[in-house]
């Protein structure tokens, strides 16, 4: 093995401060990509919101998925150090490709603002990400191993604490990069034309990827580097496939039971290597129940999200967009870790509690799994405030009048009276199939009947502005506007065609007593203006909306003053979100308190029980439970169609609590060992076998001669 004179600093080898930062830029690298990919796929290539996800959830499936390909390449064949600089070098490479694939100048030939050949894009950001993939999961079980290894025997307490270190700086990077790459992809660049800044969003990460192999190599002198042991997996395989046939061919009674099914492998294996797969399979064996933690965990990024979108943001003077909400969590997670190393930690082994690593593990599901109860009790609070949308065979129906006549309007059972320039405030449900008839009236005017077709499980507003002129809007929204935006459209009272253009998006040519289709804004007050030929130059053009909070809609009538220049007129279609998103945060402190006791300690657990030559392959294995975890997710979310959120949260919550009872019993089961204690009884072992043959032959010669 490679040695070099470890320096130290605080007790800790000098080199483990390169490792640090070269995890938190590949971190921040990475984070930042991913926090504005799904952007990019819908935005700029244009993809719809499902294939989007689907591509998404792909990609971060892989990226957990080649971390068994990098353990392979450490272990048997380049050594954990060349394989973070090789991988490291891919991955650069697949950020810079990504970052080229979003400049739309690239194959915009006629200036025109849109690439004229999208496949260019889609096939180079498709390299890109592949390329990332393989970088970032290759090399994702070497450097959490190769930091372990830079540690000496008797530094276990520093090398505990280096996980937590290292795991802070993973928070710390995606924290800063979800915070900053959205900022820069709102910037405005381009050559010809202007556009949101795609190219320096991807651009700044991969320059901090860069960076992150320029500091690890500058340590390179510092390192303790081991060479790489043989095609270790394969060896492991080989070993476990003959010991299952061996016994398999050694059923019957008269062959005697022997201890561990793997000793069936000693016909063709040595004990060292027997009793290092052992260490593995018995910590692999844990892991079975571990990636139910993930499918809980990685929600957030998603469920939890979409959550917060029904939810309002307004937290004292400060607004929160929903997408933010999931920094709560990298934030918490800088402030827990050292308060749990320092604080936590020590005061539970003051109290004489022997806290072990799999008990922290459990307590982190169980943590988790209340999480998700709180999630569902804040569910519960919102369905309470949420709109009631026709379901089923229902249809519902609301009455703006914009004209200036009293009306009444009979439906079936019901007879409603609108003043002019009002509506009645709540929409009527009624069953598609009795909807027989409706009737206008007002003082002094015959009766005109509405004839419509209604469709089932849709929202109406019928417009009246006279007895017998009436019009009826079919409402798109039967649900919650999304990502906690506004839906607003206007109703035209003018003779002529109006267009409104309200914070750059254009509601074009509304007819005459008519509304137009509902557009989205973000929280904020808008401005407007109207134009049409009926208004004269003197009229101001600009209007104002109200205060925009979150999830809510709207109508706004333009009508005419007195001088002719346009005004409005706002009614409520689905009123704005109530619950405050800081109820959030109980559910995430749980979740990241689990995550504190159960990531941090897995990660050094995973190091701690295996044995040297497999240090990357067991990393691997708690990384590949990441992956089976984003799997379930979108297994469950696939299969169980719930009416109800609250429903699927309490589901999780009873999985994952029924696999923390399994896990604390598998726990209870497995003994702790020190893998060097066992190795060192080997090499001690083979020393004096060794030597044996060697004073075997020297003794032989007296004795044969006495003999003859």
């Amino acid at each position: 093995m490679g040695m070099s004179k470890s320096q130290s600093c605080f007790g800790y080898p000098l080199s483990i401060f390169f490792i640090v930062v070269n995890e938190f830029c590949e971190r921040f690298s990475y984070y930042g990509m991913r926090a504005i990919l799904i952007l990019y796929f819908t935005n700029f290539i244009g993809w719809d919101d499902n294939l989007s996800t689907a591509i998404y959830h792909t990609f971060v499936a892989l990226c957990y998925l080649t971390p068994i390909l990098g353990a392979l390449i450490a272990d048997s064949w380049l050594g954990k150090f060349k394989t973070i600089i090789s991988l490291s070098i891919v991955y650069t490479i697949g950020q810079a490709v990504l970052a080229v694939s979003s400049i739309h100048d690239l194959t915009d030939y006629n200036h025109s603002g849109t690439p004229d050949s999208l496949p260019v894009h889609v096939a180079l950001s498709m390299i890109g990400l592949a390329l990332i993939a393989l970088g970032t999961g290759g090399i994702k079980p070497c450097v959490s191993a190769f930091g372990g290894d830079q540690f000496e025997e008797g530094q276990e307490k520093q090398r505990n604490r280096f996980f937590s270190i290292f795991y802070l700086a993973i928070n710390a990077g995606s924290l800063l990069s979800t915070i900053i790459t959205p900022i820069l992809r709102v910037q405005q660049c381009g050559i010809h034309s202007q556009q949101a800044c795609y190219p320096l969003a991807f651009g700044v990460p991969a320059a901090l990827m860069a960076i992150s192999l320029i500091v690890f190599i500058i340590g390179s002198g510092m390192y303790r580097k081991f060479q790489p042991q043989g095609n270790i997996m394969g060896k492991v395989v080989k070993c476990i496939g003959f010991s299952i046939k061996n016994r398999f061919r050694h059923r019957s009674k008269e062959f005697p039971k022997r201890e561990h099914w793997l000793d069936w492998a000693r016909e063709k294996y040595d004990e060292r290597l027997i009793s290092q797969i052992k260490m593995v399979t018995r910590v692999m064996f844990l892991y079975i129940p571990l990636p139910m933690f993930w499918a809980l965990f990685d929600q957030q990024g998603s469920r939890w999200t979409l959550q917060a979108t029904t939810m309002t943001g307004k937290i004292g003077i400060i607004e929160i967009q929903p997408d933010q909400m999931q920094t709560v969590n990298a934030i918490l997670i800088v402030i827990m870790v050292p308060i749990v190393d320092a604080v936590v930690y020590p005061l539970i082994a003051k109290c004489g509690f022997n806290f072990t690593s799999l008990k922290k593990m459990t307590v982190g599901m169980f943590l988790a799994s209340m999480a998700f109860v709180v999630a569902a009790i804040v569910q519960v609070e919102i369905d309470k405030t949420l709109p009631v949308f026709p379901q089923g065979n229902e249809v519902q129906i609301k009455v703006l009048n914009i004209g200036n006549v009293n009306v009444n309007v009979s439906f079936p059972g019901e007879v409603v009276s609108v003043g002019q320039m009002s509506q009645k405030n709540d929409f009527m449900s009624f069953d598609v199939n009795k909807l027989t008839s409706i009737n206008i009236s007002s003082d002094g005017s015959p009766v005109s009947t509405v004839t419509q077709d209604f469709e089932k499980g849709h929202r109406y507003t019928l417009l009246v502005w006279a007895p017998s002129q009436y019009q009826v809007v079919k409402d798109e929204l039967n649900k919650k506007p999304e990502k906690g935006e506004n839906g607003i459209r206007f109703v035209n009272t003018f003779n002529e065609m109006i267009s409104i253009t309200m914070d750059g998006k254009v509601f074009e040519n509304i007819t005459s007593h008519n509304a137009s289709k509902y557009q989205f804004f973000p929280s904020g007050i808008k401005t407007f203006t109207v134009s049409s030929v009926e208004i004269s130059q003197e009229c101001p053009r600009a209007l104002e909306t109200s205060y925009l909070e979150f999830g809510s809609a709207y109508t706004y009538v333009i009508k005419r003053e007195e001088n002719g220049c346009p005004t409005s007129e706002k009614f409520e279609d689905i009123p704005p979100n109530t619950v405050n998103m800081a109820l959030q945060i109980p559910q995430y402190f749980l979740l990241t308190c689990g995550e504190v006791v159960f990531s941090v300690t897995g990660l050094e657990f995973s190091y701690s029980q295996a044995p040297s030559n497999m240090k990357s392959v067991l990393q691997a294995g708690w990384l590949l439970t990441v992956a089976v975890g984003n799997i379930i997710v979108l297994i469950v979310a696939g299969v169980g169609q719930f009416s109800q959120q609250w429903a699927e949260y309490i589901l999780f919550a009873a999985l994952l609590l029924v696999v923390c009872i399994i896990f604390a019993i598998m726990a209870t089961f497995y003994t702790y060992i020190n893998p060097a204690e066992v190795e060192a009884q080997f090499d001690e072992d083979e020393k004096k076998k060794n030597a044996e043959k060697n004073n075997l032959y020297p003794t032989l010669g007296p004795v044969s001669q006495t003999k003859m």
